[in-house]
């Protein structure tokens, strides 16, 4: 995972103008896969989250290109042990079509989305680095976001959870200055079963222009009935780049 061991041909690769697509949300989004209660990645990495050293690259937090490997949040989300999550598994699932990928990777566990909010650190770093990415003729395709466990643990944030969302959409649509930025949110597959349902209705039913969800229940969890196991994320993979080569691929064709 040190870029220092990349070879020169993969330095050149990662000059290539891309597609950038930004990773963000909590930790099922940072990727659990494979990480066991003491905390250890197993190091497997399925083939459908294999590297691509030609058409998948990823932002370093130094804003650097390296070509992506999981785990992709293991420099980002630094309290917690990254393991696999679903941005490399979208990645190949879509890159027959998109082009040269480059993942931005902003995702932190246990993060509330108030602590997404415009001027807050975790909003304004995911902006500073989707704009980086984006220099150099690099063009946004798309925000990925899985978050929402943090917030089904009190009626308040629950209560919030709509309005907060929203904004958030509006706040990195006009930040980045992409009115129609296609956002692709994942509804929640687990978290606190007190709000969790008010949570994932409030996630299902937003009604914006270019805004889509996808549906993690019922794929499959860890013993700690919280994050998704490794099989899962690369599922979870798979069903964002469906949605995202259905909602907003066939968009461009006749744009």
């Amino acid at each position: 995972m040190d870029p220092s061991n990349s070879n020169p041909s993969e330095n050149n690769e990662a000059q290539a103008v891309k597609q950038i697509f930004i990773l963000s949300g909590q930790s099922n989004m940072a990727g659990r896969g494979g990480v066991d209660k003491h905390k250890h990645w197993d190091g497997v990495v399925p083939l459908e989250s294999s590297p691509d050293s030609h058409r998948i690259f990823r932002l370093t937090p130094h804003l650097h290109w390296e070509v992506a490997r999981e785990p992709l949040h293991h420099d980002i989300d630094t309290k917690k042990t990254c393991g696999v999550g679903p941005g490399m598994a979208f990645s190949n699932a879509v890159k027959e079509r998109v082009g040269v990928i480059g993942l931005v990777p902003c995702a932190v566990g246990g993060t509330a989305i108030k602590e997404w909010a415009r001027g807050q650190h975790l909003y304004e770093n995911m902006v500073k680095r989707a704009k980086a990415a984006a220099q150099g003729g690099a063009e946004i395709r798309g925000l990925l976001w899985y978050q929402g466990e943090s917030d089904a643990m009190s009626q308040h944030d629950a209560d919030c959870y709509k309005q907060n969302m929203e904004a958030l959409i509006h706040n990195v649509r006009t930040d980045l200055n992409l009115p129609s930025l296609p956002i692709i949110q994942v509804a929640l597959a687990s978290g606190d079963v007190k709000f969790r349902e008010k949570i994932r209705e409030i996630q299902k039913e937003i009604d914006i222009p270019n805004v889509v969800c996808v549906d993690a229940m019922g794929l499959q969890l860890k013993e700690d009935n919280l994050h998704l196991t490794t099989e899962a994320q690369v599922e979870l993979g798979r069903m964002l780049g469906e949605a995202y080569l259905t909602h907003f691929m066939k968009a461009e064709a006749h744009a």
